[in-house]
């Protein structure tokens, strides 16, 4: 079952999209929240999904939820009357999965959360994808920068410097960016002066 969290910045009352979503069987965290306190109830309630109703988001909305994306991201459906293209724009940056600009018509809830739900699933996977390559990229460099010390210092080809990386990561069975990470530390440590 899917934990919502409802944020409003309106003063209308929200009980009626509560109900709805109750009633499509999702669990309803506590009371509506506002947008200042959008960061601080995310980490204490862990919601699966945020919706929002606003009648036009604002600015400090806007920096909540990219607070909120870059920190504990989550599948985040606001409900708007503002169909402004550089606010949805913006809003897409902050992290909002999905934008809509006409009412909350109750029968059109479960449909939209299920698509906001896949494309952020689809968007974490990517993320996470990035991530990984990133971080292999970083090894790789470091690698090389290990191969080049050895090269210097040790006078070896780089085949050479690279099977002794290897040999070196066999030996104290660690991955090889381990081993590079260390040869570099220890070189940058040989390099200042005391």
């Amino acid at each position: 079952m899917l934990r919502v969290l409802l944020v409003t910045d309106t003063d209308k009352p929200i009980g009626d999209l509560r109900d709805a979503l109750a009633k499509l069987g999702y669990d309803m965290l506590a009371e509506p929240a506002t947008p200042q306190a959008l960061h601080r109830v995310v980490e204490r309630e862990r919601p699966d999904v945020i919706i929002i109703d606003t009648e036009s988001p604002s600015r400090d909305t806007l920096e909540q939820l990219a607070v909120m994306n870059a920190t504990a991201p989550r599948p985040v459906l606001m409900f708007s009357h503002d169909a402004n293209q550089q606010l949805i724009r913006s809003a897409v940056n902050a992290g909002v999965t999905a934008y809509l600009v006409e009412g909350l018509a109750s029968e059109r809830l479960a449909p939209i959360l299920e698509v906001a739900l896949a494309r952020f699933a689809q968007e974490a996977q990517l993320r996470e994808r990035l991530t990984q390559a990133e971080n292999e990229l970083a090894e790789r460099k470091l690698i090389d920068r290990a191969k080049r010390i050895l090269m210097e210092q040790q006078k070896l080809t780089e085949p050479a410097a690279y099977a002794a990386l290897r040999k070196r990561a066999m030996n104290q069975s660690v991955k090889l960016a381990e081993v590079a990470r260390q040869i570099v530390a220890l070189a940058q440590a040989q390099e200042r002066p005391d």
